[in-house]
Parts: structure tokens; C-alpha cells; sequence
């Protein structure tokens, strides 16, 4: 079964003193709307406290909320918050809420760290042996004090499932994205992204700091090129011919590209290639050989082979999830 833990229905929030409002802010505006009238799902969703509060923010004001660690144990997914420096060098968490989060995992919940909260989930063994990642600044440090977690510090997000962890401030919102759309589809991650006005989709392989260097005069941006890709990905490319619509060299081109979007051609027109694809399985009656086709996957096989090691999955248990009615048998394709 491709859905390894909960259903995502029941969301929890966890913060400690001295937390982070943006990240807190940002896990709310996800899951704590009622968008019901849009037709999209509800979250049972809860602000939870580790300890006796009020809580201090890192900015200087207090949150009171009325649960306490107890609600985590319904929770299909806990979303733990980031806090101080010095509570993370310190390894000083509340163990009852240590506790509580390996109790998650046990019963086969989710819990998804943002930013330093991964040394919430480091100090409660649940990054042992798993692929982590935190905010870039704090790599290091994550990796010093539980040797035995895999830390990278490049990527913005990683699912080693049942634990995702996400690196700095924002890109909690993209871990948050990724999980709604593997658990619910693109449809309802496109709409909440559509109502935050952020992008629907940032792979978790992209690197965290983009360099953006000043334009040379001579060197014009890639917004017109990966426009025109995103007009024309039926059609196969290669990164010479990219290169020369870019009017630059192939290595000047490959250089660009990931030094303005965090990753490579290829992997950037897969991931685009490969969200069209989830669309229109879930919003079309197209066989998956038209679907292969009109996503620049050229034939079904190389179209189910891509999709599987993307989304560990097949088009058509895809489909079969996330499709809000019923397909006609054309979109039966074996």
C-alpha cells in the first residue's frame, strides 16, 4: 500500500518556550483553515503545549493554548516547531514530549519537524539511521550531537517515513505541501498553495541557498527558457538545445540553471513533467499512454518507471486515489 502511515486527518502542533512564530504561523495557515466550502478537506487541528505556559515567543510575545502533550496521542501527524539555539545545543527538551513523539512513530503517525525542531526528534532517537536535514546553520551541530542520524545539510525537505524534516523557516511549508499532496494529491496541495500564494511545489531535493548572482550584461536571465519549457513539456529536450536558447554554452547553461533554481535541468523538468502528469491523472479521463505523451514521458513504460521512483507508486493506484470521480474505462489503461 502506498499510504504508509495515517490518514491525514488529525494535525497537531507542538511548540515549546522560546518558539519560533513564522514556522508556527505557517503549520496554521496549512492545516488550521476550514476551506470545507472549497471542497477541500479538514484538518482536526491543535496548537499543542510541551510545557506549562504561557509560552514565549522568540519575539517577545506569549501563546496560551489549551492542550497539553495528550492531544498528540490522536494525532495522525505532529508537526514539531523550532525553539531557541540554546535549547538545541543543550538537547533540553521536555522528556514527557519526547515521549509522546516516539509514541507517534510506534503507532504508525507522522511526525515532521521544521527547522531546529529536528533536534527535538534527534534527542527522542528518532532520526537514528534515518536521512534528516535542518536549517543549513545548524547542520553541523545537528550532526555533532546524534552521530548516528544521516544529516544533509543541502536539501529543503526529507521524507524518510514516518519522519520528514524540513530545513529553514519556509521550506516548512514546502515539507507540509509535499505531505498533503503524497497524502491527499496535487489538486488539494495546488488549492492551499493557491491561497497562501506560494508555489504549489519545490522539490525536496533543491538546494536550501540559491545563489543568485547580478546578471552580467551580455548574460540575460532564464525566465524566458524555463517559461518556454513550461509551455512545451510534451516536447523532448536536451540541455544543448536549452543552452542555445539561452545563448549560452552548455556548461555556462547547466551552471545557471542550478545556481536559479536549487537544482538541475533535468531533475527540474522531471519534477514539472512529472506534476502535469498527477494533474491530469486526477482531473482527466486520458489513458496513461496519453498521459505519458502529453507529459514528455514519450511511452507508458518510461512513464511508469519515472512515476514509481517518484512517487513510490504506480499512474493508476494514483489515479485510483486521487481521483475525485470516478474515471471511464479510457482511463483504465493497464
Amino acid at each position: 500500500m502506498w499510504h504508509h502511515g495515517k490518514v491525514l486527518t488529525n494535525v497537531a502542533a507542538v511548540v515549546v518556550d522560546d518558539f519560533s512564530p513564522f514556522e508556527l504561523g505557517t503549520v496554521c495557515e496549512i492545516f488550521g483553515y476550514d476551506r470545507t466550502d472549497e471542497g477541500l478537506p479538514a484538518y482536526d487541528f491543535a496548537v499543542v503545549a510541551a510545557q506549562p505556559g504561557p509560552l514565549r515567543s522568540q519575539v517577545g510575545f506569549a501563546l496560551e493554548t489549551k492542550y497539553g502533550l495528550a492531544r498528540l496521542d490522536g494525532a495522525d501527524l505532529v508537526v514539531v516547531l523550532p525553539a531557541g539555539d540554546d535549547r538545541c545545543e543543550r538537547g533540553d527538551w521536555p522528556e514527557p514530549m519526547l515521549g509522546a513523539l516516539r509514541r507517534a512513530v510506534d503507532r504508525g503517525s507522522r511526525v515532521l519537524s521544521v527547522c531546529t525542531g529536528a533536534f527535538a526528534l534527534g534527542a527522542a532517537g528518532l532520526l537514528d539511521g534515518r536521512a534528516c536535514t535542518t536549517h543549513w546553520r545548524h547542520a553541523a551541530n545537528l550532526a555533532r550531537m546524534y552521530p548516528a542520524a544521516k544529516v544533509d545539510p543541502a536539501v529543503l525537505y526529507v521524507d524518510d517515513d514516518p519522519v520528514i524534516s524540513s530545513a529553514g523557516t519556509a521550506s516548512g511549508i514546502d515539507a507540509c505541501l509535499y505531505l498533503v499532496r503524497k497524502e491527499q494529491g496535487s489538486r488539494v496541495a495546488n488549492a492551499i498553495a493557491r491561497r497562501m500564494v506560494v508555489p504549489p511545489h519545490r522539490d525536496g531535493g533543491q538546494a536550501q541557498y540559491i545563489e543568485r548572482p547580478v546578471a552580467q550584461p551580455t548574460c540575460g536571465t532564464l525566465g524566458e527558457v524555463i517559461e518556454w519549457l513550461q509551455r512545451n513539456l510534451d516536447r523532448p529536450v536536451t540541455v544543448d538545445q536549452l543552452a542555445r536558447l539561452a545563448a549560452m554554452s552548455p556548461r555556462t547553461f547547466a551552471r545557471r540553471f542550478v545556481q536559479e533554481t536549487g537544482t538541475t535541468p533535468q531533475r527540474w523538468l522531471t519534477g514539472q513533467r512529472m506534476l502535469l502528469a498527477q494533474q491530469l491523472l486526477e482531473e482527466s479521463d486520458a489513458t496513461v499512454d496519453l498521459i505519458a505523451e502529453r507529459a514528455g514521458f514519450g511511452n507508458a513504460a518510461t512513464f511508469r518507471h519515472h512515476f514509481r521512483a517518484h512517487s513510490a507508486t504506480t499512474p493508476d493506484a494514483y489515479r485510483r486515489t486521487f481521483r475525485r470521480s470516478p474515471p471511464g474505462d479510457a482511463a483504465r489503461a493497464s
